[in-house]
């Protein structure tokens, strides 16, 4: 199927009966609460189950191996090669299952806040719930600023339609497909409505490089006096929390370009992390969850229909998604100058790395490559302690390129821009996870905001053995024993033990990358 016979079969099902194009909020609640696809929570949400995925399904994802891009993928188990004849008769198989459905929906919107860089995009849904996710975690247009062009992109969506691995080439009845030379990704067989947002990052991953961009799965914020922050970290390292910040205003919670000019946000919306939510520690995200929304997995009282953030019976990885306007004092238009400074995030169940740290460029490009955090015991079947996690660049599930070309940009512009770089735990301290106790998020906030705010640029320091980090000596409004991890342990040969393990980890992980200047591997990672 040549792209102009794939662009017709498209329109014919854009153009059928039963499609229902761009509508509001109010007249999509209406049909998802008509066609039972959710509920209506006490605050106004929606809230969706997604059935047997929670989650996104990495071993369910691939990208069609055609010429026009084949050579600049970097192939292996996170980017999967799908044949071309496979994708052409799969794709017939869910846009003819599509036009049998009673309705569809159809959102247009964009990827990215700078109109210079942005792209289109066309969201075909099966589901009503899942077209509002869409409009509200895309950028919404205006009524007159979208156009259909040869650029945008197409994501058909039919989480009720099971592949049949046997016939069409997938592993399971999931399947996430990208194809960049007809710009269509292709979902079916999950009701996991975040396939949808994370498939255009990765589209946007393999597009602004080419235009000297810098995708980034990071939040980002400025302060008053025009300060930019980018927070970059894997789920569950208070990325988004830490980014929803009173003095700050939020340009947005998890995927930004940062081109020649300026930073902005891929999204129009935020996807949080809400288990154990609270009014108390993230006012702005508890209190942006209302009409409009949606909450995915959540359980709700059955009698006041309240929802219960604490209740994990669906998953952990429960989720709102909502307007980044829902946060009061987000940034209009999602567009902010270049960064003052970058914070990496880690949640360390192991509870051996500081609280904060200063790195050096070097540094910053080790652990920029490695995407550390922890997985915990029981988020996942099998895991009974803590296990090192490692994310190339903080996002390697959404990298279409080797993951050297991101380091490289990014080195250039921490160069370029003079931006400090901090590591901040956000994980345990006094112990590993079982042992220790969690980071106060009131002291992490107060050691992030005097990074940001310039006051550990000239403090003291000083070098910690094992990891090669510098650790500010003093934070105001922080125990000084805090600032040092070996301080809080009751055994300094437990501490040290597990500070080895971990450093040992790091250099395993990084013997895989190839491209890499020396003097990264050389002064970048532990002693």
């Amino acid at each position: 199927m040549t792209p102009l016979e794939m662009k017709s079969e498209l329109q014919s099902l854009l153009t059928g009966e039963n499609t229902k194009f761009n509508l509001s909020v109010p007249k999509l609640v209406e049909k998802i609460l008509f066609r039972n696809e959710g509920i209506l929570t006490s605050t106004g949400a929606i809230r969706a189950t997604t059935g047997a995925y929670t989650g996104r399904s990495p071993k369910d994802k691939f990208i069609v191996e055609e010429a026009s891009s084949t050579e600049n993928i970097d192939w292996g188990a996170v980017n999967q090669p799908f044949s071309e004849t496979a994708f052409d008769k799969l794709y017939t198989k869910v846009t003819d299952y599509l036009k049998q459905r009673e309705e569809l929906f159809v959102f247009e919107g964009f990827a990215g806040a700078n109109e210079k860089y942005r792209i289109p995009i066309t969201v075909i849904n099966e589901l009503a719930w899942h077209n509002l996710f869409a409009r509200q975690l895309f950028i919404r247009p205006g009524t007159s600023d979208y156009k259909t062009v040869e650029t945008s992109f197409t994501i058909i969506s039919a989480p009720n339609f099971k592949a049949d691995p046997a016939i069409d080439g997938t592993h399971s009845e999931t399947f996430i497909i990208i194809s960049f030379k007809r710009r269509v990704i292709l979902i079916g067989g999950t009701e996991y409505a975040g396939e949808m947002k994370k498939s255009v990052f990765s589209v946007m991953n393999y597009l602004l490089p080419e235009r000297g961009i810098l995708p980034m799965h990071c939040s980002a914020n400025v302060g008053p006096e025009g300060n930019v922050a980018l927070f970059f970290g894997l789920s569950g390292t208070g990325k988004t929390t830490l980014s929803a910040d009173p003095n700050r205003k939020l340009v947005g919670d998890d995927e930004h370009g940062w081109s020649n000019t300026d930073v902005f946000n891929i999204e129009g919306g935020c996807y949080a992390k809400c288990v154990n939510l609270s009014e108390e520690n993230e006012p702005q995200i508890f209190n942006a969850i209302r009409f409009g929304s949606v909450l995915e997995n959540v359980m709700i009282d059955e009698i006041s229909h309240a929802a219960d953030y604490n209740d994990t019976f669906y998953t952990e990885n429960t989720r709102a998604a909502y307007p980044i306007d829902a946060i009061n004092n987000s940034l209009k238009p999602s567009i902010a100058g270049h960064p003052e400074a970058i914070v990496f995030l880690t949640a360390d169940a192991f509870g051996v790395l500081p609280p904060i740290s200063k790195l050096t460029k070097e540094q910053a490009m080790y652990h920029f490559l490695s995407g550390y955090t922890s997985k915990l015991a029981g988020t996942e079947r099998g895991v009974t302690s803590p296990e090192t996690t490692f994310s190339t660049c903080f996002g390697s599930p959404f990298l279409p390129l080797p993951p050297h070309v991101y380091a490289k940009m990014l080195g250039d512009k921490i160069e370029q821009h003079d931006v400090k770089v901090f590591l901040v735990n956000t994980g345990w301290t006094g112990g590993g996870y079982g042992v220790g106790k969690r980071m106060s998020l009131k002291y992490t906030r107060t050691m992030v905001r005097a990074a940001l705010d310039g006051e550990l640029n000239h403090t003291e320091m000083i070098k910690d053995d094992v990891f090669g980090l510098h650790i500010p000596i003093h934070v105001p409004g922080v125990p000084d024993d805090v600032l040092f991890p070996e301080k809080t342990w009751f055994s300094q040969e437990e501490y040290q033990e597990k500070a080895r393990f971990l450093a040992n980890e790091f250099k395993l992980n990084f013997k895989k990358f190839s491209n890499i200047p020396s003097a990264i591997k050389e002064k970048g990672g532990p002693n």
